[in-house]
């Protein structure tokens, strides 16, 4: 169990370790979609109180991706992987021949139980190794029993990658890892720190680092990383920041998000 004093807190990627993509590699964008069961965020954490209902939802939207010719990084959890009717609705969606199936663990109902449901250890990195291990092992097991596909991207629960989860994931067959959400911190909850990770992706203990885009956008974008902070510890700080166009911290996530705030990202990301 960790707390805000000892979160994990990976650095940043050196020149070396980021990747250099192709000359003429353009701007592309991947699509991740948590797939996973429905519950209530504000509770407490659950081991029975979840569902899957919403995956009948999933061709319907599926099919808006595909016809766009947009293909879709599908971040499966246990709960669905092991739900039959979840698993045919994902059989069909790799039979589009573009989008592609990963792992995304909820420790809390990911087998085996033997951890305490405590927020803390909601974030799976923040587990023993042997038993994040083993929870990484059963969620991998039940997407390719479901599916047919080994899957080989990850993305930790509520962002809680580990000091060991890179490495564990290595050798299991994983090459991707998208668990570090860039200039956020999850310390207070017991989580890890990724404010020094920004968007770029990077290669770290053989695997591929691709952490959820997050831009700063305003007249004051280029010093975000360190006004953002100084600007928390001030009344309503970051508020009137946001409202005067000066720094906004905007992720590309629909949780939350205006959709002109992510339009507006979009456009700075694509031009850094």
């Amino acid at each position: 169990m960790s707390g805000a004093g000892d979160a994990f807190r990976p650095t940043p990627p050196t020149a070396a370790e980021r990747v250099d993509w192709p000359a003429g590699w353009g701007t592309r964008f991947l699509v991740f979609v948590d797939v996973e069961e429905e519950f209530d965020w504000t509770a407490p954490p659950d081991r029975m109180r979840h569902a899957t209902t919403a995956m009948r939802a999933f061709p319907a939207a599926h099919r808006r991706f595909a016809d766009r010719g947009v293909p879709l990084a599908c971040m499966v959890d246990h709960p669905v992987a092991t739900d039959p009717a979840a698993a045919a609705i994902l059989r069909d969606v790799v039979a589009d021949g573009r989008s592609a199936i990963g792992a995304q663990l909820h420790a809390w109902v990911t087998p085996p139980h033997d951890e305490a449901l405590t927020p803390a250890n909601s974030f799976p990195g923040n587990l023993p190794e042997a038993l994040e291990a083993a929870k990484i092992d059963a969620l991998t097991a039940a997407i390719e029993s479901a599916t047919g596909v080994p899957p080989t991207a990850y993305r930790a629960g509520r962002y809680g990658i580990g000091p060991r989860t890179l490495a564990l994931l290595r050798a299991r067959g994983y090459r991707i890892d998208s668990s570090m959400r860039a200039r956020y911190s999850y310390a207070e909850e017991g989580g890890p720190d990724f404010r020094a990770i920004g968007a770029h992706a990077f290669r770290r203990d053989g695997m591929v680092e691709l952490p959820l885009t997050t831009v700063f956008t305003g007249a004051l974008r280029r010093h975000g990383p360190s006004l953002y902070g100084a600007l928390g510890r001030l009344p309503k700080g970051r508020g009137a920041a946001a409202r005067l166009g000066l720094l906004s911290r905007v992720a590309l996530t629909p949780e939350g998000m205006p959709l002109a705030d992510a339009l507006a990202a979009i456009d700075v990301a694509d031009r850094t």
